[in-house]
């Protein structure tokens, strides 16, 4: 089956990584975090791309332009499905970024390139008090996914929540790539903006990315179909 759900390898090592990986016999499109790709480099990506996974490298690149064109140059050369930067670096970075893609891929297809708006971490007092932002989450959120669509990416990374009004903006061909996915019986840790898999559906959500649900659970397997049955369902 074609996912568009990314279990997020939350893990600090290779071996948990195939562990969990060996109790499915399907393809996954799973999130590669700085965690897991700090600690064991590039040579994970190749390996989970050999088992025939999709890959969601998420790094979020932040820095000045030409740094980030030549970091996604690099990132290009691995094959990934989709990357990721922060929206808040600017058109201009986000452009530099499509523009490294493009020279370092090794089809004729480059990954996906997606901005990260507001972290679903984050709420209106965090913005007001900590990082003296004080229009409405909403607005700001439409903002960075606006200059993200100017600058040519693909979609951005949102909270459920916020993905009706970027699609009803923007288009729906303009990707909303969730996270803050919890099942209704889940602990919601540290995230502030989350919603269920059926309601991240009812929310336009074009892919979600579920972590601990998935990989926490007794049977991770059966967590991933349940999730899959109520945000694709089939």
């Amino acid at each position: 089956m074609d996912s568009r759900i990314c279990i997020a390898l939350d893990f600090q090592t290779k071996q948990d990584v195939m562990n969990f990986l060996d109790q499915f016999n399907e393809q996954l499109y799973v999130k590669v975090g700085m965690e897991l790709f700090y600690g064991e480099g590039p040579s994970i990506i190749e390996e989970i791309k050999q088992r025939g996974h999709k890959i969601f490298l998420d790094l979020k690149l932040h820095d000045i332009p030409n740094t980030v064109k030549m970091a996604m140059k690099q990132l290009a050369k691995l094959d990934v499905d989709i990357v990721n930067l922060h929206a808040s670096g600017g058109i201009a970075m986000m452009k530099a970024a499509l523009e490294g893609l493009e020279e370092g891929k090794t089809s004729d297809h480059r990954p996906l390139c997606i901005a990260v708006t507001c972290l679903t971490s984050l709420d209106q007092e965090v913005l007001d008090q900590q990082l003296l932002i004080h229009e409405p989450l909403e607005d700001v959120v439409l903002k960075w996914a606006s200059n993200a669509k100017e600058a040519g990416l693909d979609g951005v990374v949102c909270s459920p929540l916020e993905s009706p009004i970027i699609h009803k903006a923007l288009g729906l061909d303009f990707l909303t790539v969730t996270p803050g996915i919890r099942l209704a019986d889940n602990n919601v840790n540290d995230q502030k903006r989350f919603t269920t898999p059926a309601m991240a559906k009812e929310l336009t959500s074009s892919y979600i990315v579920v972590g601990r649900p998935i990989t926490k659970a007794e049977d991770p397997v059966a967590a991933y179909h349940e999730v899959y049955r109520q945000f694709q369902g089939e």
